[in-house]
């Protein structure tokens, strides 16, 4: 049976003691962060992790971000032997950045598929942060959804996938950012982005200096080992099969309506994802909108939960409009083409 605690109007400090015991204790837990709604288990108990695959039918292969209380607790699962990660967690700790490190023995290997590198990260919300606290272990946690789907921005999307899978859903409203946490792996000599998130490439840069991101990133590779969660499998995927058309905006307009009416005609229903701009040049029942093309951080809070929306409209196919935009747009790039698997229409 899974317990829900509602927690949006405040801790209730009895009932969260009660979760961080079953936490501590090998069970799971789902909790909000700022990002989006996590999976917790205990990071120093192998069985307790074992279970959070089982929970999301996650592949092994794929690990796991540790999350903590406070800098003890983090010097605890790493080893911390570059200035430049103190550098990053007084800047933006607690926050949306996960920072890799060489990972201590403490840390079983099935939280970093047997890498020797670890993803650690403290979250800014009081309820993540006080859990963890009272729980006094640090916690793997991933996104608290069946692998694969997109990501849990409020409890009832927790609701919808683990309902009876884990121990228990701490509700604590919508999640702020919407989006998951930056990436950075230290454990090299050069800083690279593994996963683009809410912490920007130029916020990053203005701290470290030299940094880079990925190929894997950049090019969209799948086929190489994950350093971090979000690098190689398809992700966020709504039922529907999920086209993204990019271009020119008269030209990507023009080509959603033309593929709109073709897929109509052979019977399907069409969805439109598109931006509060251009939504005017879409005629469509099952149209919903992203936000402002001029703000990513919108859309972003957006994404995940209006993936959830076109499942709840049995939509067949969603079109999803998109352009060449800057860096602070590559987070939600990311998602978008994880959801989509790369399916995408270049218009000229």
């Amino acid at each position: 049976m899974t317990i829900i605690i509602d927690a949006k109007e405040g801790i209730d400090y009895k009932k969260l003691e009660k979760a961080a015991l079953i936490l501590r204790e090998g069970g799971l837990v789902a909790f909000p962060t700022e990002t989006v709604y996590g999976l917790g288990a205990n990071a120093l108990l192998k069985d307790a992790v074992d279970k959070i695959f089982w929970a999301k039918g996650r592949p092994q292969d794929n690990p796991l971000i540790v999350h903590v209380s406070s800098k003890d607790m983090f010097e605890m699962c790493a080893e911390i032997t570059d200035e430049r990660v103190y550098m990053l967690i007084e800047r933006f700790w607690p926050g949306p950045l996960t920072i890799v490190l060489p990972k201590k023995d403490v840390i079983p290997e099935n939280v970093t598929a047997g890498l020797s590198t670890v993803g650690v990260r403290m979250p800014a919300n009081k309820i993540a942060l006080e859990l963890i606290r009272l729980s006094g272990i640090p916690v793997a946690a991933p996104s608290a959804n069946v692998s694969g789907k997109p990501s849990p921005t409020e409890a009832k999307h927790v609701i919808e996938d683990l309902m009876g899978k884990v121990d228990v859903i701490i509700d604590g409203g919508k999640c702020s950012f919407g989006l998951e946490s930056t990436v950075v792996d230290l454990s090299g000599e050069k800083a690279v982005i593994l996963r683009p998130g809410a912490i920007s490439y130029f916020a990053l840069k203005e701290v470290l200096g030299d940094i880079e991101y990925s190929k894997a990133v950049v090019e969209g590779l799948t086929g190489t080992v994950p350093r971090s969660p979000g690098m190689k499998y398809k992700h966020y995927a709504p039922d529907a099969k999920l086209i993204i058309v990019k271009g020119r905006i008269d030209k990507r307009i023009d080509k959603i309506n033309e593929m709109k009416k073709k897929l109509e005609f052979k019977g399907y229903n069409v969805g439109i994802l598109c931006f509060y701009e251009t939504a005017h040049n879409f005629d469509s029942q099952y149209k919903l909108i992203l936000g402002s093309m001029f703000d990513a951080e919108e859309c972003g809070r957006n994404l995940f939960s209006i993936l959830r929306k076109f499942n709840q409209l049995g939509v067949d196919y969603i079109l999803c409009e998109w352009g060449d935009f800057d860096l602070e747009f590559l987070a939600l790039e990311n998602r978008l083409y994880k959801a989509a698997a790369n399916n995408i229409v270049e218009v000229l």
